[in-house]
């Protein structure tokens, strides 16, 4: 088993690389996640924003003024115009504008794209097939996977300290004002598309593709003019692995709360509290403990959050491949397709899975 000074070793080698000459961003969208996490990481991090853009001027003319954004408007062809050749792009917009959006993008452009990625499989096939054709450097911001708790956990898991690992759940019972995104009103999709999406990604960022997927997304009767909240979602790896994800948007009563991440290896195990979720969009702080095999549990050394410093990390990431820093990009449209042939998956088992018992009659 891994002695403290290992563990210790470990996390203190465990550092996010910065790209050192990160290009200038022009940022397509200046709705809440913009204000709250895109723009707070950027500014963290020391990566130039150029421009932002939004139908909204007047929104994107207050948060350029507030985070000293030197080009803004409500044309994504005056920005381009006007900001530096090498820029890039940030689309921070609902999952129906991407396709609207993309062919306006100069070809070759490296850019982060929201997730998800489209508002189905079929959308994604087409984000995916014009990206390709225009010769994009993309990415999807599944963010998640650069929180300063995943990645440390990332770490840890890598280095062994949790022998081999076969367990894996998600689980968030808090209360979501999705009041706080208009277009979500009339969304058909919403818990898996726009919230598990994240951990869906994060676990196959850990196991890969699953073998099957099985899964049910329920409505809220507090929320009856909003598509199904709450939702259990089993990732199949086999006879020896557990994974799964279960939430719950509605609940109310704050001392029973929880939002975490928890593995289990054959040495240890890593408990990781998301705090964004609990008080959402303030936050709470985010946490990670871990226990070796016999022993108890230690909480760990973090800095930072999900909310905003995770958002750097996927727009790092981008900006280290495109300026040759990394020739990894994990989560390209390539690698997102997947993501997003999940949670295809995931409706279609809410939908048609099941055995009925009306069909066992004895």
């Amino acid at each position: 088993m891994p002695s403290d000074s290992r563990l210790d070793q470990v996390l203190h080698s465990c550092i996010a690389v910065a790209p050192k000459n990160p290009r200038p961003i022009i940022v397509v969208g200046a709705g809440g996640i913009v204000h709250d996490a895109h723009l707070p990481a950027y500014r963290l991090a020391n990566f130039p924003v150029a421009a932002i853009v939004d139908l909204d001027g007047e929104k994107a003319a207050h948060l350029a003024r507030q985070f000293g954004v030197p080009i803004v408007g409500s044309s994504l062809e005056e920005a381009r115009r006007n900001a530096p050749q090498d820029s890039v792009f940030d689309i921070a917009v609902p999952a129906g504008s991407i396709l609207k959006i993309l062919p306006e993008l100069p070809d070759g452009a490296a850019v982060l794209i929201q997730k998800p990625m489209g508002n189905n499989l079929a959308e994604a096939k087409q984000i995916l097939t014009l990206c390709r054709s225009k010769g994009l450097v993309a990415a999807i911001n599944f963010q998640l996977r650069w929180a300063p708790v995943m990645h440390a956990a990332r770490c840890i898991t890598t280095a062994g300290l949790l022998g081999e690992l076969h367990d894996m759940e998600v689980q968030v019972r808090v209360f979501m004002p999705w009041e706080l995104w208009s277009f979500l009103a009339t969304s058909p999709r919403l818990e898996i598309l726009y919230h598990s999406i994240h951990y869906i990604d994060l676990v196959r960022s850990w196991f890969g593709n699953p073998q099957r997927v099985l899964a049910k997304t329920v409505r809220n009767p507090q929320t009856p003019n909003l598509a199904a909240t709450k939702s259990s979602i089993i990732m199949d790896y086999g006879d020896w692995k557990r994974v799964f994800i279960v939430t719950n948007h509605g609940h109310t009563f704050q001392e029973s709360q929880h939002s975490f991440v928890q593995w289990e290896g054959a040495e240890g195990s890593l408990h990781a509290v998301m705090g964004v979720n609990l008080d959402y969009p303030t936050g709470k702080p985010d946490t990670l403990r871990y226990a070796k095999r016999g022993g108890g549990w230690r909480t760990l050394p973090t800095h930072g959050n999900w909310f905003p410093e995770a958002f750097a990390g996927s727009m790092g990431s981008l900006q280290s491949f495109v300026t040759g820093a990394s020739d990894n990009l994990p989560t390209r449209v390539e690698d997102a397709i997947d993501t997003m042939r999940v949670v295809e998956a995931a409706y279609i088992s809410s939908e048609r899975d099941g055995v009925a018992l009306e069909d066992l009659k004895p």
